[in-house]
């Protein structure tokens, strides 16, 4: 039993010395972010440091001239001689009102640094979501990344916009007052400067607390966010199965988990709060007793007892912005932790150090190669291409058959480099596709897939993609090639018609004859076709079709499809199974076999449309 406790406490040790090695790796990854968002405005932040100071010494300057009133000014005006308390009114008029510009400067140039701060983080955010790769984005969900660019951003901003504000003043204000009570009576100022010592353990236990709650709040935000997003882009599932109780129980439990988080956090200030302005009024109780004493027997002036207290009043109240400040800070630091973490994903697909160029299209694309090629999506699953050799000469148009998970699509998003193989290569005229630069490999090679993505915007606006800068007579002569112009044309704007959000304002078919128009724009050497027959219907398939012919001259073409008939317009015919070659010939050639893995899928087909 004794070595099994002692086994025990080592684990739990372990454990916690691996926690601790996280968490100061993850502060270290904030840290490092927020430095990065700073380095290139170091100037202009020692401008605002310069404005708090200049401004905070014109706020501290109050209680010494209200001193020099009381001591000097007044007795010397009952004198006769209102020089002094002239000057200490003017001094004070002008005291404040340079804080007063000093504090407007502050804020103008500050709020300016922290919109260019969150504007930097955003625009980083955005730019490598896109960068990463199409495996990052299958398993991290798109409700993640719109939590990082909203509530971990509004941290973040409510940090620059509040947080710092208030620590450079409190901080300033705490440590002026300090060494103005020092001077003005040092067995008083020592009074209030030992409630330092509880205060450091207060603030301590605090800063620890606050970090814990804030990361519970942003990672429970983050999963509310994500269910909301999957609820929102499911709502035809949701009704369509009733599951809006289901739903609505789900998102009322997570709610409830982010409230108790809140409630954590709200607590956590509710007693630095408490226990900060008890200390304070304890010691303005202590330096009231002790400065009157003082005051009655002659050794202190009351001007200097009054700005004292005016002092010691001002020590303890930027202790609560502080509170505030730490508050921000532990959301902010808690957001920044999930936002380095995304930031710190490194695509699976790296563009090349040293790109290698592609060589120049001949008539008929490029050639395609695959070299012992062997691929799995993951470490931990299976593998899906077990060393596959193929070669697809330049202009020759492969229709890749077979059965579901039977590899297809992986070959083909192996071509249009979604992935990178796990052993041997993929070339694209010789050349290895990991050594061939992203704008060189998405110029010369295109995928239209089942799901084609239409943007918001006008129907020519999304086949331009194909080409950025097309002219409207180049995007026009691209849909007549594929036989969209006149269903285009037939819309209530034409070509200019707003498809709305995910192109929702046509029809399946139509989504993927746009996208086929973007294709053959787009003009790559290279095409592939990821069923992207499959959403068509038999007339839009009939004008498909015949576009095809156009579509896939003089290029390079990979087709995958389970309807025969487009299959059958293709040079060769592969039948994959369990990621290996089955069957490879021309498709008259094996169907006239009469026996076979493709002609018994044809002899099927065909007995289909009897």
């Amino acid at each position: 039993m004794t070595a099994e406790r002692d086994w025990r406490g080592v684990a739990a040790e372990d454990t916690e010395d691996v926690a601790a090695a996280v968490t100061m790796k993850l502060r270290a990854r904030s840290r490092a972010l927020l430095g990065s968002l700073l380095r290139p405005r170091f100037w202009p932040a020692m401008v605002v440091l310069l404005l708090v100071m200049l401004g905070n010494a014109a706020q501290l300057a109050g209680p010494l001239i209200v001193a020099a009133v009381i001591d000097v000014g007044i007795p010397n005006a009952v004198r006769g001689d209102g020089t002094v308390l002239a000057w200490c009114v003017v001094s004070y008029a002008v005291c404040s009102l340079a804080s007063a510009l000093l504090w407007m400067c502050f804020l103008r140039l500050s709020g300016r640094i922290g919109q260019d701060l969150v504007l930097d983080l955003r625009q980083r955010i955005f730019d490598h979501a896109q960068r990463l790769s199409v495996s990052f984005h299958e398993t991290y969900t798109s409700g993640k990344v719109i939590s990082r660019q909203s509530s971990d951003i509004d941290a973040f901003g409510d940090l620059l916009e509040v947080g710092i504000d208030d620590l450079l003043t409190s901080v300033l204000t705490v440590t002026g007052i300090a060494i103005l009570l020092l001077t003005l009576d040092l067995e008083l100022a020592l009074v209030v400067l030992v409630t330092a010592i509880p205060l450091a353990f207060i603030a301590r236990w605090f800063l620890r607390r606050s970090n814990e709650a804030y990361r519970g709040v942003s990672g429970r935000t983050a999963t509310l966010i994500v269910h909301y997003v999957e609820t929102m882009n499911g709502m035809r599932a949701v009704q369509a199965f009733r599951r809006e109780g289901r739903n609505k129980s789900i998102m009322d439990g997570l709610n409830s988990r982010v409230r108790s988080s809140a409630r954590d956090s709200l607590s956590v200030v509710a007693v630095f709060t408490m226990a900060v302005r008890m200390i304070g009024n304890l010691t303005m109780v202590a330096v009231l007793t002790i400065g009157a004493l003082r005051v009655a027997g002659g050794s202190m002036e009351l001007g200097v007892l009054t700005a004292f207290i005016l002092y010691v009043r001002r020590y303890f109240e930027p202790l609560d912005d502080v509170a505030m400040f730490a508050n921000s800070y532990s959301s902010a630091i808690a957001a920044l932790e999930k936002i380095s973490g995304l930031l710190e994903e490194k695509p699976d697909v790296p563009e090349p150090e040293r790109p290698v160029p592609l060589p120049r299209r001949r008539d008929g694309g490029l050639e395609v190669e695959f070299a012992g090629t062997e691929f799995r999506y993951r470490p931990d699953t299976p593998v899906v291409l077990p060393e596959l050799d193929l070669a697809i000469p330049a202009g020759q148009t492969v229709a890749l058959v077979g059965p579901t998970g039977a590899g297809k699509s992986t070959i083909a998003k192996l071509v249009a480099r979604f992935y990178d193989p796990t052993e041997g290569e993929v070339r694209l005229a010789g050349v290895d596709l990991r050594a061939v630069s992203d704008v060189d490999l998405r110029a010369a090679v295109v995928m239209v897939t089942q799901e084609n993505f239409l943007f918001s915007g006008s129907v020519a606006d999304n086949i331009a993609l194909g080409k950025p800068g097309a002219s409207r007579a180049e995007i026009e002569a691209a849909a007549r090639a594929v036989g969209a112009d006149e269903f285009i044309r037939a819309l209530p704007d034409g070509y200019d018609t707003d498809v709305r959000k995910r192109g929702g304002r046509l029809s399946a078919g139509q989504r993927q004859v746009v996208a086929f128009a973007r294709a053959f724009l787009a003009d790559p050497a290279v095409l592939v076709l990821d069923e992207a027959t499959s959403s068509l219907d038999l007339p839009t398939e009939r004008i498909v079709q015949r576009a095809l012919e156009s579509v896939l001259a003089d290029r390079t073409a990979l087709i995958i499809a389970h309807r025969l008939s487009t299959v059958l317009i293709a040079d060769r015919v592969l039948v994959v199974d369990q990621g290996r070659i089955a069957e490879d010939g021309a498709p008259e050639t094996l169907i006239g076999k009469g026996r076979g893995p493709f002609a018994d899928l044809h002899s099927a087909w065909q007995d289909s449309l009897a």
